[in-house]
């Protein structure tokens, strides 16, 4: 499988800046670019709603269903598919957005800018979106704070609100 996962020093980190800002538990939460599925799980662990799980590659979404019904998880949406598109049509709201595109991804940049500008946010949505250091998005509506651990950057947005 050819994917990158967020180191597990990383993903710590993040969630424990995530459940300061957001009320997982119960939350609808969209995994945008899926890889391995440990982010979705992560957040199932944390007893949100529901995750939307969407991944392109064959083999990630094959792993992350293979894990999902070893576990008997029930209340994970796994969407294989383009998630621009995906973007591009989803009509439903979610609470909290984590994006963990590839790194090589041509057009990394767009995405934090198509998130904030979709139909799936609400007042109030958490963005979260993971990238290298070679990307700032300060700029963007809603950008709030940037966190670095080694060599992995998360630039973290509240749409909706001060």
């Amino acid at each position: 499988m050819s994917a990158r996962p967020t180191t597990d020093f990383a993903r710590e980190n993040i969630f424990n800046v995530i459940e300061n800002l957001a009320d997982i538990e119960g939350a609808e939460v969209l995994d945008l670019f899926a890889g391995t599925g440990a982010i979705s799980i992560e957040f199932l662990s944390r007893e949100c709603a529901t995750v939307t799980s969407v991944e392109k590659a064959a083999t990630q979404w094959r792993f992350i269903d293979q894990v999902a019904r070893q576990l008997n998880i029930g209340n994970m949406n796994l969407v294989r598919g383009d998630v621009f598109r995906f973007i591009s049509s989803c009509k439903q709201t979610f609470d909290i957005i984590f994006a963990d595109p590839p790194y090589t991804l041509p057009n990394l940049g767009d995405i934090p800018a198509l998130i904030l500008e979709s139909k799936m946010v609400k007042p109030g949505t958490l963005v979260v979106v993971e990238h290298s250091k070679a990307y700032d998005f300060s700029q963007l509506p809603g950008f709030f704070d940037r966190r670095v651990y080694g060599s992995v950057n998360f630039s973290l947005f509240r749409v909706g609100m001060p």
